[in-house]
């Protein structure tokens, strides 16, 4: 049987592979085994969740299951992942649950969790959880069961913590910021204007079916275009759940996850702020990072796909900047996950604090062309591990040389497997993950 926790969380096709039955189980077993590892108090779990429509029959299937198992429930209502986590804290909470597939179609859903102080339950705790599952605990009953409250001013809590964690006013820029019709739909203007930015939003306006479709940080033309429409000096896009940020240059230019790490670093290095002069990133990331990072005296340490593995690592190392070319970027200092809106404030602080437009800053580094195919398959490890696919890897390495690499591997989140290759040229990168996404498919 496949282990129900993925890379983050649960996550599947909402009222079929996700159920209201799953989110109500998964959520007393969760509270089930936070009590029996501190019996010192009654449990408090924080809930948030997305604008999809699903999330509100699952944050009710959520909330049953942790008061069923005798934990007090705080909702938040909608609101970002990172502002969940951040909440656990701030709250005091020993739990947080957050319903969203983040990026993923409308159609799918998940439930993220945290432990306390806000940080990702570890794989330890997830297989307690699972396991749980199956059994048939004896429920409490009468003042023992769980209460549910709501958070007013959540929203307001996270807010003021993101200000606080801005080193640098932004009176004077103009931000067009694509919410994705997403979790961020009205914490992100709010905080952008708060920390003085002139603001234009765009695609926020969320009505439970529009998350992720055709907006946001999967899908940046609409925002490219505004930018350019409006004179400004950027723009930022967030996806479902914010715990996520690209931005566009004036020029209407994408600028991704790596470019923003390199510019992070580089102005973290300047305060003295970056620890053992070291990012964490993940082997997505772009050569040109590496090179850029290394002609700049900045060690890089890389971990596998996966937020939570650099999460590991920072804590590991006691590092203070870490994340992945998607724009999932972490701020230790401020954060324990990875905080779209953070990470969109502290860019444009950097923008403000020099005076120098993002395309500049961006050009601390040169992205070699990089070319990511996903292949559906009906069973991505497998695939991934068969002796054809592994074979024609080992070629094209071969074939590649110093000069490029390949990464294959299976999504964390769905059934794909995922080709990127990276080449001096963008027809040699293409050819090569074309011919082996051609691989894959004949062996899926």
């Amino acid at each position: 049987m496949a282990r129900l926790f993925g890379t983050d969380g649960v996550r599947g096709l909402a009222n079929a592979d996700l159920t209201p039955e799953l989110a109500l189980s998964v959520a007393a077993s969760s509270a089930r085994v936070l009590a029996a590892h501190d019996r010192s108090h009654r449990p408090v779990a924080v809930v948030g969740r997305d604008p999809r429509a699903s999330g509100e029959m699952l944050e009710a299937a959520v909330v049953a299951g942790l008061a069923s198992a005798g934990a007090d429930v705080l909702r938040v209502g909608v609101l970002p992942t990172p502002a969940v986590a951040y909440l656990v804290s701030d709250l005091a909470a020993d739990l947080g649950v957050m319903i969203s597939a983040s990026h993923n179609p409308m159609p799918d859903n998940g439930i993220k969790l945290f432990g306390e102080r806000g940080h990702k339950i570890p794989d330890g705790i997830e297989d307690e959880i699972e396991a749980g599952l199956c059994s048939e605990p004896e429920r409490p009953t009468g003042a023992q069961i769980g209460r549910v409250s709501d958070v007013p001013d959540a929203a307001n809590r996270y807010v003021a913590h993101l200000l606080a964690a801005t080193p640098q006013p932004l009176e004077g820029l103009r931000v067009v910021v694509d919410c994705a019709n997403g979790a961020s739909s009205n914490a992100a203007p709010k905080a952008y204007r708060a920390a003085g930015a002139d603001v234009i939003a765009l695609h926020a306006d969320p009505d439970g079916i529009n998350i992720n479709d055709g907006c946001g940080s999967t899908h940046p033309e609409a925002l490219c275009a505004a930018v350019v429409e409006h004179g400004a000096d950027l723009g930022i896009a967030h996806d479902g759940d914010a715990d996520r940020c690209l931005a566009v240059d004036a020029g209407g230019d994408l600028v991704d996850g790596d470019q923003i790490m390199a510019i992070l670093a580089l102005a973290m290095a300047d305060a003295g702020e970056l620890a053992e002069n070291t990012l964490v990133t993940t082997v997505m990331s772009n050569l040109g990072l590496r090179l850029a990072m290394r002609e700049h005296g900045v060690t890089l340490r890389t971990t596998a796909v996966g937020d939570r593995y650099v999460l590991e690592e920072l804590r590991a190392g006691g590092f203070s900047l870490g994340g992945e070319q998607s724009g999932h970027v972490v701020l230790p200092a401020h954060a324990t996950t990875g905080d779209g809106l953070l990470t969109a404030l502290r860019l444009m602080s950097r923008v403000a604090e020099t005076g120098k437009p993002l395309r500049e800053l961006a050009g601390v580094m040169r992205r070699l062309p990089q070319v990511l195919v996903n292949v559906r398959v009906t069973d991505k490890a497998a695939v991934a591990d068969s002796p054809a696919v592994k074979e024609a890897v080992e070629s094209v390495t071969a074939e590649l040389g110093e000069e490029g690499r390949v990464l294959l591997r299976p999504s964390g989140t769905e059934q794909l497997v995922r080709v990127m290759v990276e080449a001096p040229a963008e027809d040699t990168a293409q050819a090569a993950a074309d011919r082996l996404a051609g691989v894959v498919s004949s062996v899926s």
